[in-house]
């Protein structure tokens, strides 16, 4: 999503994207960071809901009372009417496992992260701001109708002044000062997650989502995410990258190519050979970052994706995806990819030293035994279909939404005997992703040899090698 005044890209952007060290700076004083009245008046409707809540659940407590099913429709009831980021950190904590009680995720799994749009006399005035008095005549066209809306922004479409459709990212007004304001009401979730059920130990996976979502609205950091995938992906035929318009795009606003495509759930009755063109496709965009380049797309969200079509023998037909959204990236340190490597090399061979080695890689600590064995539910079940050489789809018989729910339940209630479990906080989103992507496969019914795609994604690994490929590509790209 990005073009300059001139009609054509400068010549010295690199194939990856461009130097994101070009976008400009929004016009003017900013006036929107970490405000104390804008978080002010966030706590008074968000802190006022989610306390009450709070009060519920732990006057149940006190009582004796059962705290699930009713206290969590009560929470996803007070969080339901809220828009902005307590949705999307609602959102996040009902997809990784162990955040919540079960109860509660399925609640907050419910919700919708869709905000209000901006009106068109708003969306001018946080254009101007962003690119200056001048910002129409920057563009052919500019649709005033967003063609998307989500929890931190929304989206318009767009054409460049030589016609190349752009879709352009606007981030609503104040949300800095929300994010602030709507994680100290996560730190209030979590606290009381602990006092209700101290089997896992919150902490880290709350930090994290805090540093992710803090993330996600720094969109010059979007912009650097786009260009690394586009040289992660380079000669990826089935994955496509948008290229970053710098010229057009601040820290607020991300314009980028429009990739045409349909949604991933428009495929689910095609030919089988067309859904695993697909998933092939979902493999290479997640894991082959991942194993080369210690980096994954940490939000494998349906919406995220959309699958472009190239011309067939019948017609237009499936040809991959395209991947639309840059804002929850996470990057690993190389070791931690090793580990990785190392649980499912451990696994294929029996070889316990490598599989608590890998645990330990991770950051889990003071592992016992019986804390192994339960580990080892949790990684029979992520590892089962990469260790598996045949084709298959990623679960039988499972639901997308229940993917991973059983094995969740039997680890959490294992770990209620043996005490406490801290989960590090590189481990959250590798986890939860895993989990998505596995949902991606089950909706499109995929069958596939994920040992054979798995083993092609990781041949030759080496740690000093992904420690190499990652400092290029990140110094490439800026974010190093």
């Amino acid at each position: 999503m990005s073009h300059s005044d001139d009609t054509t890209p400068p010549s010295d952007i690199p194939a990856s994207g461009i130097p994101v060290s070009e976008i400009p700076a929004a016009a003017g004083a900013d006036r929107e960071g970490n405000r104390l009245a804008a978080r002010a008046a966030r706590y008074a409707r968000v802190g006022t809901r989610v306390g009450g809540v709070a009060a519920r659940i732990a006057g149940s407590r006190l009582l004796g009372l059962e705290a699930g099913g009713g206290n969590a429709a009560a929470l996803a009831a007070a969080l339901g009417g809220l828009k902005g980021p307590i949705m999307k950190v609602a959102q996040l904590m009902s997809t990784i496992p162990e955040a919540l009680p079960p109860e509660y995720a399925a609640e907050l799994a419910k919700l919708q992260s869709e905000a209000p749009p901006m009106g068109w006399p708003f969306v001018k005035r946080r254009m101007m701001a962003e690119l200056g008095p001048d910002w129409r005549a920057r563009f052919g066209a500019f649709e005033p109708a967003p063609a998307a809306a989500a929890s931190l922004g929304q989206v318009h479409r767009a054409t460049a002044l030589d016609g190349a459709p752009l879709a352009c990212k606007l981030q609503y007004p104040d949300m800095q000062s929300a994010v602030e304001a709507d994680l100290r009401q996560l730190d209030l979730v979590f606290a009381l997650h602990r006092r209700m059920d101290p089997a896992i130990d919150t902490r880290e996976i709350a930090g994290e989502i805090g540093a992710r979502i803090r993330e996600e609205l720094d969109y010059r950091r979007e912009a650097r995410h786009a260009a690394l995938y586009r040289l992660m992906l380079a000669g990826e035929d089935g994955v496509r990258v948008p290229q970053v318009w710098p010229e057009l795009s601040t820290g607020r606003l991300l314009t980028l190519d429009w990739l045409e495509g349909r949604r991933l759930l428009a495929f689910r009755d095609a030919p089988l050979e067309i859904r695993n063109r697909i998933a092939r496709a979902m493999f290479a965009a997640w894991w082959l970052p991942f194993a080369r380049h210690g980096v994954i797309h940490g939000d494998p969200h349906l919406g995220n994706y959309t699958v472009f079509e190239r011309p067939g023998e019948g017609g237009a037909e499936a040809g991959g995806i395209n991947l639309l959204d840059y804002g929850c990236i996470r990057i690993f340190p190389p070791s931690f990819v090793g580990g990785v490597v190392d649980l499912y090399r451990g696994l294929q061979a029996g070889d316990e030293a490598r599989i608590v080695h890998a645990y330990e890689t991770w950051g889990f600590c003071g592992l016992r035994r019986e804390v192994i064995e339960v580990l080892n539910i949790w990684a029979g079940f992520i590892y089962g279909p990469l260790l598996d050489d045949r084709v298959r789809t990623i679960a039988d018989g499972v639901a997308p939404g229940d993917y991973g729910r059983r094995e969740a339940f039997r680890v959490h209630s294992a770990l209620k005997r043996l005490g406490p479990l801290t989960i590090p906080r590189e481990f959250v989103f590798m986890d939860r992703a895993a989990i998505g992507l596995g949902g991606v496969f089950l909706h499109l019914r995929a069958e596939l040899n994920f040992h054979a795609l798995f083993e092609g994604a990781t041949a030759g690994f080496s740690v000093a090698e992904v420690t190499a490929r990652q400092g290029a590509a990140l110094r490439e790209v800026g974010l190093l």
